[in-house]
């Protein structure tokens, strides 16, 4: 289908909710890539193949996603779910973007931790950890080349670096002073913060969409205060609710409590995607909270990478080994029921972390269906935008460090590991590769390695 004919297609059938669901299933299964070769996929799919929705309606949507917390990608699919189908087809459209890279991920993380000990799964990680730090630094180089466009937010991102690299600062102070920042910058010098949060402006029509330029905003979107007052209650409630639960069975230092509290927060703190929470998943699962280590981490990074689905699900994993190894769970529910464990906090993580973006989309998308054309808050996220690009080279250097100098600085470099770096650069900067064809070469070439040795 060729963009501008559109002088002998008609807009196509209305879409039931079952044929809606189906397509979400499938996209749950197939999303790799990242936010970008997911939204890319439903941008394909949905405005090009099917022409459910017009290209400017589909735009104006992620624009609004882009502003909020959260995995824009995942977000987006609940909004186009909630336009077609009111609450339940948001539902449906977000939860099964979610649900196939829990399953799969919480399969993975329960072989890691029973048989990651494994010479074949130990040599697989080998090669893995390196291209991690690598697949981490290009996505600093990817976020700031599109983000820093001037000297003051390269200068915000050099001082995020020095906040958290040197002074250890966490990263939602990171994240708000660069918000007021960015909000000040916008009224005094606009032009050097009005860059980040949009993806331009609709230039192609693939033929008539189903929701079209000039579709009336169907009922069900149209803003009211009641229905924005019944969407915060039930969300306030769903959350009120298991957390009050855990609170009552484990107290407020229990570890499912503190898991449930933690990855709320962490939630309401993922502006500029997951590369950009990392850091503060990282400060408190495994600096404050122990409940895994920094080589686990990178582990369940490579995991979270190779699997469908926002890389955010690596909280899943975190949730999971938190889950299976807790003394105080194996203390209350037995030492032989780690893999219950391991699914209870995985599941739990993965609600708290999630409930805010339906709640975002469904309480903010009649406000958003009102304002075509007219969102404004770009300044305040080109902040944070850059302040992640600092974040995030510090992520990339803690990386490479724990696969690099496996022991310590006093350890010496490992040689082996270096040389798979190296490769890993080479393949992403100058062949192009995708991320899994990178992990999968690593991964080769640790094996082989391991198994010589």
């Amino acid at each position: 289908m060729t963009p501008g004919d559109t002088a002998t297609q008609v807009a196509p059938a209305p879409v039931s909710f079952g044929e809606a669901l189906r397509f979400w299933l499938k996209l749950g299964f197939i999303s790799f890539g990242g936010p970008a070769g997911q939204i890319a996929i439903m941008h394909s799919e949905l405005v090009e193949r099917r022409r459910w929705i017009s290209e400017k309606r589909f735009l104006h949507a992620l624009n609004y996603c882009m502003l909020l917390p959260g995995p824009e990608a995942q977000q987006l699919a609940t909004y186009l779910g909630w336009l077609m189908h009111r609450t339940w087809g948001g539902v449906v459209a977000g939860a099964l973007f979610v649900l196939p890279s829990l399953l799969i991920l919480i399969a993975l993380s329960w072989l890691y931790m029973a048989w990651g000990h494994v010479a074949l799964v130990a040599g697989l990680f080998y090669g893995i950890k390196p291209a991690v730090a690598a697949i981490v630094v290009q996505a600093a180089h990817r976020i700031g080349s599109r983000a820093l466009k001037n000297r003051a937010l390269w200068g915000i991102a050099a001082a995020s670096f020095v906040a958290i690299f040197a002074g250890n600062v966490p990263f939602p102070a990171i994240v708000l002073a660069a918000a007021v920042v960015g909000a000040v910058g916008g009224r005094l010098r606009p032009d050097e913060f009005s860059l980040g949060g949009g993806h331009g402006s609709a230039k192609a029509s693939y033929g008539p969409a189903l929701i079209d330029d000039d579709t009336p905003t169907p009922a069900h979107a149209r803003f009211s205060p009641g229905r924005l007052s019944g969407v915060v209650a039930a969300g306030a409630l769903l959350w009120l609710l298991p957390f009050g639960l855990l609170w009552s069975l484990y107290g407020s230092q229990g570890t499912l409590t503190q898991m449930a509290w933690f990855f709320t927060k962490a939630a309401l703190l993922t502006f500029g995607g997951a590369y950009a929470v990392l850091p503060y998943v990282y400060q408190g699962a495994v600096g404050h909270f122990g409940w895994l280590n920094g080589r686990q981490m990178m582990d369940g990074l490579a995991l979270g990478e190779t699997t469908p689905g926002p890389l955010i699900m690596v909280v899943a994993f975190v949730g999971f080994v938190g889950g299976w190894q807790s003394s105080e769970l194996a203390a209350l529910w037995g030492a032989d029921q780690r893999l219950l464990a391991g699914c209870v906090a995985a599941c739990l993580v993965t609600w708290f972390t999630f409930l805010p973006s339906f709640i975002f989309i469904l309480a903010g998308g009649p406000l958003v269906e009102s304002t075509h054309g007219k969102l404004h808050f770009t300044a305040p996220l080109s902040a944070i935008t850059a302040a992640v690009v600092g974040v995030v080279l510090n992520l990339a250097l803690f990386f490479a460090y724990h696969a690099l100098w496996p022991q310590g600085w006093a350890g010496g470099l490992d040689g082996a590991a270096a040389v798979i770096a190296g490769v890993a650069v080479l393949a992403l900067f100058k062949l192009k590769r995708s991320v899994m064809e990178t992990l999968a070469l690593c991964a080769a070439l640790g094996l082989a390695w391991t198994l010589a040795t």
